[in-house]
């Protein structure tokens, strides 16, 4: 009798052959279930979550979150009109300007400190809650009726059950906690920030030649076109995250699995035609979790490579492009700050999508583990008389 499982998905795709209670080899197959059928059979039932009976303290504390999101708002928009009053009391060097702003400074910072604090424990707090109740109710579908002990039986990529409910059920519910709260805070501070750019910088007028060419709110177009430019990197360097991310996980799934039935075959409650075969499961399993995290290493690093790079070259960016309106003595030196400042808080939170591709994938290679598990259990239940 031969056993086979499949790991499945693009640009990776691997089969697992047990014979008997030996592994044999590891063999490329061209089947992937359908990506946006495993994410609305997630959806559909944790989704539950929100709509059940203690579904209001879920609600409650994301009222929480969205005010904390709000004061934090109105906190660092403090914080920037701070820079430019404190660099333009430094170009004036006046001392008691100075003092004015440091005493300033004091609230505004604990009131940013404490925010984040927080927003810290309304948010974990969430997570924790959703991930409790999503956890129990898969391990109500899978263990009732005896289910995972037929689960064997049916087709399609469902290993490592248990794995899957404790590991990836945790992963799909925390990160789409983060990633909402940190796109509401990206929209708000892009509508809020780019009005500081747009004030602020004003026009910037270019005499090339004779040629004289106005461009009205420069810095809000540049930061724009920036950003752009940013998320196409990112597209380019990393578009199969996803996938690698979800390879990842099902061959590590796998070596855990493998791992625990070798040694319930020593203890005796599980049998190994011979420890050769033994070993050869494990180092097949494990060569294949090696050769996915090489490619997982790859990927990562030219992401790396496009973030990081962004990250130091930014701020610059935000200096240079306001130091012609500075010399020209159009924008003085708190304002340079202020803009400089500013250009950065906005092309980080138009960059939301880049800085949180990684967390977007992983959530995506999480949920999909969860909804097969749920699509192998569907169909059992559909087969119950």
């Amino acid at each position: 009798m031969t056993q086979v499982k499949r790991y499945e998905g693009k640009p990776f795709s691997f089969r697992v052959a047990i014979q008997g209670r030996g592994l044999l080899m590891l063999t490329r197959t061209n089947f992937a279930p359908e990506e946006k059928q495993l994410l609305l059979r997630f959806w559909q039932s944790a989704a539950g979550y929100w709509w059940g009976p203690s579904a209001w303290r879920a609600w409650l504390l994301v009222v929480a979150l969205i005010a904390n999101v709000v004061l934090q708002l109105l906190t660092q928009y403090g914080l920037n009109f701070w820079n430019r009053d404190f660099f333009n009391a430094v170009g004036r060097k006046d001392q008691a300007e100075l003092l004015n702003q440091a005493l300033r400074f004091v609230p505004l910072a604990g009131a940013s400190i404490g925010l984040t604090v927080y927003s810290v424990w309304a948010r974990m707090t969430l997570q924790r809650s959703w991930r409790a109740w999503l956890s129990n109710q898969l391990y109500d579908y899978w263990l009732q009726d005896d289910r995972h002990t037929r689960l064997r039986f049916i087709a399609g990529d469902h290993e490592a059950p248990e794995y899957r409910i404790a590991e990836d059920a945790k992963v799909a519910t925390d990160l789409p906690i983060d990633l909402v709260i940190g796109l509401l805070q990206s929209l708000l501070t892009i509508v809020t920030f780019i009005g500081i750019l747009w004030s602020v910088g004003d026009s910037l007028t270019v005499d090339a030649g004779g040629f004289v060419l106005t461009i009205p709110g420069y810095l809000v177009l540049a930061v724009i076109a920036y950003s752009v430019l940013l998320a196409f990197g990112i597209w380019l360097t990393a578009g199969q995250l996803t996938r690698v991310i979800e390879e990842n996980k099902r061959m590590e799934a796998d070596l855990r699995a493998i791992g625990t039935h070798v040694r319930e075959s020593g203890e005796g409650t599980a049998l190994l035609d011979t420890k050769s075969s033994a070993r050869h499961a494990v180092g097949s399993a494990l060569k294949a979790v090696i050769g996915v995290w090489r490619i997982y290493c790859w990927q990562l690093m030219r992401m790396t490579l496009v973030t990081y790079t962004s990250l130091l070259i930014t701020p610059v960016i935000g200096l240079l492009l306001c130091l012609p309106k500075y010399l020209v003595d159009t924008m003085t030196l708190g304002e340079v700050v202020q803009a400089s400042a500013a250009f950065v808080v906005v092309q980080t939170a138009f960059n939301w999508f880049t800085d949180n591709y990684a967390k977007l994938a992983e959530w995506t290679a999480s949920a999909n583990r969860v909804a097969s598990l749920l699509l192998a259990l569907d169909e059992d239940h559909s087969r119950s008389p």
